[in-house]
């Protein structure tokens, strides 16, 4: 069974390799074992937070390019 640790890590890296275009990323828990919880958790959110940041200025761009489109 998973740790909560380990799966903070599983949850890194599945952020990392959620996107598109981007090789693969494996990282080893051996890496990230010496960090607590709390960090890992903030890596999650800073993730989350460029995957959030991304899209929306993907949706800025494609809004500006339906314009010139029109």
């Amino acid at each position: 069974m998973q740790t909560r640790k380990e799966k903070l890590i599983e949850d890194i890296q599945n952020l990392l390799n959620s996107y598109r275009g981007v090789n693969p990323t494996f990282i080893n828990p051996d890496l990230l074992e010496f960090m607590d919880e709390d960090t890992l958790i903030s890596i999650i959110d800073s993730l989350l937070l460029q995957k959030e940041e991304n899209k929306e200025s993907d949706l800025e761009w494609l809004e500006k390019f339906k314009k010139i489109e029109k």
